[in-house]
């Protein structure tokens, strides 16, 4: 089949953080590129942090929803995070 389950099994992660820049080209550190294969294939997922603003909004926005929070609800107050 050779889909997305069975390459589970044959996966190495290598992690690493860089700096964007705003050009189309990402940074690799050179120790890393070092330890990559020098060929085949490479699946790239890159995570990046949360906008600070949206961060704010989101919380601002939860804090106003528990504030509204009428009394029957308390049993699941213990479940807030």
């Amino acid at each position: 089949m050779g889909g997305w389950p069975d390459t589970l099994n044959n996966v190495n992660a290598v992690e690493f953080t860089t700096q964007l820049s705003g050009s189309n080209v990402l940074r690799i550190p050179s120790e890393v590129a070092a330890a990559l294969p020098k060929s085949g294939k490479a699946r790239i997922i890159v995570l990046t942090d949360q906008d600070a603003d949206d961060a704010q909004w989101r919380m601002a926005s939860y804090e106003q929803f528990m504030r509204n929070d009428p009394p029957v609800d308390a049993d699941y107050d213990s479940c807030r995070s």
